[in-house]
């Protein structure tokens, strides 16, 4: 584990990982194909066995993982247990208790001119499936589909970020000690990975990634119609009007974005705030970071770092959209970065028109000249595209309003981050942001086709659907 006092826990150096094979990966496929139908993924005490075994697996693997996201991102055990390790935990336990549910088969109304039928609804797994995720959150984000995959009865090929290695490589080794290669399997390596494995035929695609590479896994999709699950990103926007609650407001907010250091998909992108309030929220926000991390934030070992030096000069040259009204320190040997506000952005500059996916936050005020400070806010965030995350602040009958004229695929009123540790409700995109969700039931569906069967006795057999349709008059009142 970690040392508490070890500030020098960066890597000097990239680890370079092994690409799998075009043909291993071909290989692993087939026999996933081959796995999947010989039925035995279908049992429904088959696939509990499988959620246990995962379970009591991250369990064992537990401190390596912590020590792997520490490694890779500085990200401490309290912040890894919490955001990455507990969620896919909680998710297993909670499709342990459901799947015998969701899986049963139900019955369905059939209306009269299906007489003698029943009607039934059916679920059914979709077969061999691919999951791709980011860095940001490579536990969570590769092992919370793959809850989905198993409880649905589905193979899976697993691919990692090759830019956390010691996490995927952490993961790849739990894996293999955990399954059989023919059901579940982790594939390593840069880009050339990802096409090889695109060019190959699945029953589903999950990927979780920057909307930009996921017009890719559309593209490759398309090709043999495979459905697709696409978890991405986008600016985030968050209200706070001059209702808010400013200190809960800023603590709520500072904790969003410097958690896993703004590299967070929902993180609040920007902040449209309410003039009148604005100098208050600055004030207060620079308290609550330091309420959180301690007067000097480089040395708090709960601060995460940027994933890699790439990472650390797009999130700097930031600083050059606007003016810094708070911090704008900065480390590269230790990608290091303040949180930092800044002011008098350009609309169409890249800090308003980029994910970023970092500790830098833009804040634009608006004020109640000509229309008022809903409106403002409504056009500002319906001209753009749709977020993945919306985020208010102030009178909460206000927010439902805004939320209802305006598009994201979740949110919060007086708070951020939050509606993704509820495994009971769905996570999910829409428009630019993603498309598809998953968590509790959706993540069983999103792996799942839904089956439709009808069952007709044989005991009778009605004329009156058969040519020459005879008493078709009687038939059509009926109908």
């Amino acid at each position: 584990m970690y040392q508490e006092n070890d500030y020098f826990w960066y890597i000097t150096y990239y680890k370079i990982m092994e690409n799998t094979s075009t043909d291993k990966i071909i290989s692993i496929h087939q026999a996933q194909k081959e796995y999947f139908r010989s039925g035995e993924t279908l049992c429904v005490s088959f696939r509990k066995e499988m959620l246990k075994k995962l379970l009591h697996a991250i369990e064992k693997w537990e401190t390596k993982i912590a020590d792997a996201l520490w490694t890779d991102l500085h990200k401490s055990y309290e912040e890894a247990y919490l955001t990455e390790i507990s969620i896919v935990t909680g998710e297993i336990k909670n499709h342990i208790r459901n799947v015998g549910k969701w899986s049963r088969r139900k019955r369905a109304h059939s209306p009269l001119k299906l007489f003698p039928s029943r009607s039934y609804i059916t679920k059914e797994p979709l077969g061999n499936s691919l999951i791709i995720s980011p860095w940001n959150y490579p536990v969570q984000l590769l092992l919370n589909p793959l809850v989905g995959a198993i409880s649905a009865g589905c193979t899976a090929v697993l691919k990692p970020s090759p830019y956390v290695p010691t996490v995927s490589e952490v993961i790849e080794e739990m894996i293999a000690d955990t399954f059989e290669e023919r059901y579940i399997a982790v594939v390593q390596g840069n880009r050339t990975v990802n096409t090889a494995l695109l060019e190959q035929r699945w029953d589903l695609i999950f990927f979780t990634g920057s909307p930009a590479l996921a017009k890719t896994v559309m593209n490759a999709a398309a090709k043999f119609l495979t459905p697709v699950v696409l978890e991405l990103g986008g600016k985030s926007p968050c209200i706070i009007d001059r209702t808010a609650d400013i200190s809960t407001a800023a603590k709520r907010i500072a904790w969003g974005k410097t958690l896993n250091s703004g590299q967070t998909c929902i993180a609040p992108d920007y902040i449209l705030i309410h003039k009148e309030i604005k100098d208050a929220f600055v004030k207060a926000f620079a308290e609550e970071v330091r309420n959180l991390h301690g007067k000097d934030i480089q040395a708090d070992r709960h601060y995460v770092r940027m994933v890699n030096d790439k990472a650390f000069e797009r999130v700097t040259g930031y600083f050059k959209d606007g003016d810094i009204i708070y911090g704008g320190r900065t480390d590269a040997a230790t990608r290091f970065i303040e949180p930092t506000l800044i002011e008098n952005v350009a609309l169409d500059s890249p800090l308003m028109t980029e994910e970023i996916f970092g500790p830098v936050f833009p804040i634009i005020t608006l004020d109640e000249s000509g229309n008022s400070f809903k409106d403002k806010v409504i056009d500002f965030v319906t001209e753009r595209e749709k977020p993945l995350a919306f985020y208010y602040f102030g009178k909460e009958s206000e927010g439902w309003d805004i939320i209802r004229r305006t598009s994201s695929g979740g949110g919060c009123i007086n708070d951020v981050i939050m509606h993704i540790a509820n495994e009971n409700v769905p996570f999910g995109g829409v428009g630019n942001s993603g498309m598809g969700r998953y968590h509790d039931k959706d993540s069983f569906e999103a792996f799942s086709h839904t089956r439709s069967i009808i069952a007709t006795g044989t005991w009778i057999d009605l004329p009156f659907r058969y040519m020459p349709y005879k008493m078709f008059g009687l038939v059509k009142k009926i109908l």
